[in-house]
């Protein structure tokens, strides 16, 4: 016999935070006839970019508050309010690395941690890449590292890599490059 989970039911809804970029709601479900209560982060969604350029991916390295250091990361961005996933990929691609793509592939779209977060991500191919002019935003420090792919993938299995977006997108190049 296997457990067929049930929906929760909304019971209320109230916003605690509303900032920039995200909305913290407090949310009572009903479950199984119980009360529970539930905190959703709202974020508008994000697209994150696998640019490879030959036998290199274009990693980005940039220091995260919240992780408290350096990361390696695949360059990424968030949408913009009613911005379609293609083009904010190509935007983000070009402000964060200086290159554009001749050709952009969506290969997944995947919640983030659907636990607490509506955030989707787009994950795009990006190829035949020519240099353009890197456009960081006003808040953004972030290195270009174009990275041997060998070396990218042993990155992330060494646990150099720490960034979940990142180590996915590596994962989806590998898996692309050997079909």
């Amino acid at each position: 016999m296997f457990f067929k989970p049930e929906a929760e039911e909304v019971v209320s809804t109230a916003t605690v935070y509303s900032g920039r970029l995200l909305k913290v709601k407090k949310v009572e479900v009903k479950l199984s006839g119980r009360a529970h209560l539930r905190e959703v982060v709202e974020h508008p969604g994000a697209v994150a970019l696998i640019p490879i350029l030959g036998d290199e991916i274009i990693l980005i390295r940039q220091f995260r508050l919240a992780a408290g250091r350096m990361l390696y990361e695949i360059p990424a961005g968030t949408l913009g309010r009613a911005e379609i996933p293609e083009k904010c990929a190509a935007r983000e691609l070009a402000e964060e690395t200086g290159y554009v793509a001749g050709r952009l592939e969506m290969l997944l779209r995947c919640f983030l941690a659907p636990g607490y977060s509506t955030e989707v991500v787009y994950f795009y191919l990006a190829t035949e890449l020519r240099p353009s002019t890197q456009r960081l935003e006003e808040d953004e420090s972030i290195e270009v590292c174009p990275t041997p792919l060998r070396r990218a993938f042993e990155m992330a299995y060494t646990n150099e890599i720490e960034d979940a977006k990142t180590l996915l997108g590596i994962m989806l190049c590998q898996r692309y490059l050997s079909s």
